[in-house]
C-alpha cells in the first residue's frame, strides 16, 4: 500500500468524503469486523479477498493493503 503523509480523504467503508458526516460506525466496522471496501485515497471500489487468516484489498490506482498493514498503523 502506498502511504501518504496526508490523512485519508474518503471513508474506507462507505466511500463518502471524511468531511461528509459522522463516520463513527464506519470506523468501528473497519477496526473490528470488515475490510475496507473503498480506497481511502480516491474512493474507488476495491477488490477485496477475505481468508481465514485475514484480508487483502486492492485499489487499481493505489495498490494493495492487508489486514497486517492496518494493524501496524493502529498499534
Amino acid at each position: 500500500m502506498t502511504t501518504n503523509a496526508s490523512p485519508p480523504a474518503y471513508c474506507g467503508w462507505c466511500g463518502r468524503p471524511d468531511s461528509d458526516g459522522d463516520h463513527v460506525t464506519c470506523r468501528h466496522r473497519l477496526r473490528l469486523v470488515d475490510p475496507p471496501r473503498f480506497c481511502p485515497a480516491c474512493a474507488r471500489r476495491m477488490v477485496v479477498q477475505v481468508t481465514p487468516s485475514g484480508w487483502s484489498a486492492r485499489c487499481s490506482r493505489h495498490g494493495e493493503s492487508t489486514w497486517a498493514d492496518v494493524g501496524a498503523e493502529a498499534g
